[in-house]
């Protein structure tokens, strides 16, 4: 049988120009982890900022990209990849631009959901445009695959590339895309990134084909452009529409959290602060004194009975959240020097725009992690240490070891106190671990709470009072039933050994806070 002749004979696609095959690897390999770095922040209004949503952050990206490259490779050695490279990038654009409002949506639908419903909604923001950007390498390298004698150096070339792509990325959201710009903005400003690319490449890739119109590439530039682009324009309106009315969690969203404030109806001047849809803080902007949750109470309560009533101290807070206790200080013992190191520059910004905080030389706002300040921070020079840091489920593990604990001591007067607010749920294996973490230090430790608060579902707060002295009990006692009622539960001695029943300090070496927080 005659052999076809040679103009019969399918040619392999044309390689890229490198410095073309190098920028999309590298392009498409960052924006995988910028769509990473980004869907942390996405989520977290909905579902906390735990070690299990991180986990599962990356997990999912990395099964996203495992897929990815694997579809890639396989469609790349059954089609040209010439027309899929542009048509993955466009795709990319399209369900990145989408990803922001349905993760509004599935996230109200989802908010404080267990592991299943994190692992859900961490595949709504990530798994499709990191799938559809995973397999752009795959497709590259096999253009570029002309002469086999330099496939390791072709593979191993772009790998790298990718690899620094993935870098320059991550440094660069980290550092600088989430400290300036909105989650929703960098969503978009990526998507346009990505669509643009994606269009330019199908045009060049159109434009430097042969004039044979059997070989025309369909895509951006070809015959079927006009469906294409008209395609686009209405996803993107769609997208658009939908990024409008989606229920968006954040009236500012800072480095660190997405915040709302919100006017309370039933109070003149009082405004609720909440950091990622949690209630965090309250503040009544015409009476500092007021103090609306209950925890503050029992914190104002110690703060009352340290000192004799108006003798101004020195108090170092650690956590400013809405700076209600500096407040408070402020009023009832005039000329209290209050430092408060609060890691969110953005949430102090807001406290001074919204919330009445006046910094000044008796407030003095420090921004920076609270473990890496206090140990600059001057032996004995504290009367007062309130450490409010902790969130519903997001617990700083650093701030909770003994190390820590040490530290503050150190800086804690000989006569001062040192109060902590934590929030657990039964069957409550981090208030335990607290305490024993902060009594492997401090010799005089106490706690008060809510008389329901050991079998309360929702989960309480639990304010642990500490001391080298004696704790002023009696009076803390007297002040609380003062301010609130019967409506607490204090434990000490006996009682607050038998419900610490044996649990193991936290040190840096080990401190599962996200997994004590969890029920078994």
């Amino acid at each position: 049988m005659d052999s076809p002749p040679p103009d019969v004979v399918d040619a392999p696609p044309a390689p890229l120009r490198p410095g073309l095959a190098a920028a999309l690897v590298f392009v498409s390999s960052g924006a995988v982890l910028v769509l990473e770095i980004v869907a942390l922040r996405l989520v977290g209004p909905y579902v906390g900022v735990t070690l299990q949503t991180n986990s599962s952050v990356i997990g999912v990206a990395l099964g996203a990209i495992a897929y990815g490259t694997w579809a890639g490779g396989r469609l790349a050695d059954r089609r040209d990849p010439r027309p899929l490279i542009p048509a993955a990038l466009v795709l990319a654009a399209i369900t990145t631009a989408i990803t922001l409002p349905l993760v509004r949506y599935a996230g109200e639908l989802l908010r404080g959901s267990a592991v299943a419903g994190i692992l859900l909604l961490t595949m709504v923001a990530v798994v499709l445009p990191a799938a559809l950007l995973s397999a752009v390498t795959p497709l590259v390298i096999k253009l570029q695959l002309g002469d086999l004698r330099r496939t390791g150096e072709v593979v191993g070339k772009l790998s790298s590339i990718g690899t620094l792509g993935a870098i320059t990325a991550t440094l660069g959201t980290g550092f600088f895309l989430v400290a300036t710009l909105p989650s929703s903005v960098i969503m978009i400003g990526l998507a346009l990134l990505l669509g643009v690319s994606g269009i330019v490449l199908g045009v060049h890739l159109h434009r430097s084909r042969p004039a044979d119109p059997a070989a025309a590439v369909p895509g951006p530039g070809g015959r079927t452009g006009v469906a294409t682009r008209a395609a686009i324009a209405a996803v993107g309106l769609i997208v658009a529409t939908l990024a409008v009315i989606a229920p968006d969690p954040c009236d500012v969203e800072t480095e660190y959290h997405c915040a709302t404030v919100q006017a309370d109806p039933d109070r003149d001047g009082g405004l609720l602060l909440l950091l990622n849809s949690a209630r965090h803080s309250y503040v009544d902007l015409h009476d500092p004194t007021h103090l609306e949750f209950a925890y503050t109470k029992w914190i104002g309560a110690v703060a009352d009975v340290l000192a004799p009533p108006g003798e101004p101290i020195d108090a170092l807070h650690i956590g400013g959240g809405g700076f209600t206790m500096p407040r408070y200080l402020g009023a009832t013992r005039p000329g209290t020097r209050s430092t408060v190191y609060e890691i969110d520059g953005g949430l102090v910004d807001l406290g001074i725009r919204e919330l009445d905080v006046r910094p000044g030389p008796n407030l003095e706002a420090v921004v920076g992690d609270a473990r890496v300040l206090v140990t600059a921070a001057p032996t004995d020079s504290a009367d007062l240490v309130v450490g409010d840091a902790f969130g519903h489920l997001v617990v700083p593990w650093h701030l909770a070891t003994r190390e820590m604990m040490a530290e503050i001591r150190r800086v804690t007067h000989p006569d001062g106190i040192y109060v902590q607010n934590v929030i657990d749920y039964p069957p409550l294996r981090f208030i335990r671990a607290e305490l024993a973490t902060v009594a492997a230090e401090f010799p005089e430790v106490a706690l008060v709470t809510r008389p329901d608060a050991m079998t309360l579902a929702g989960g309480s707060n639990f304010v642990i009072i500490a001391a080298d002295q004696p704790l002023p009990l009696d009076e803390v006692r007297a002040r609380l039933t003062a301010t609130v009622g019967d409506e607490y539960l204090m434990l000490s001695g006996a009682e607050l050994t038998d419900f610490v029943a044996g649990a193991q300090p936290l040190s840096d070496d080990y401190a599962p806070v996200d997994q004590l927080l969890v029920a078994p």
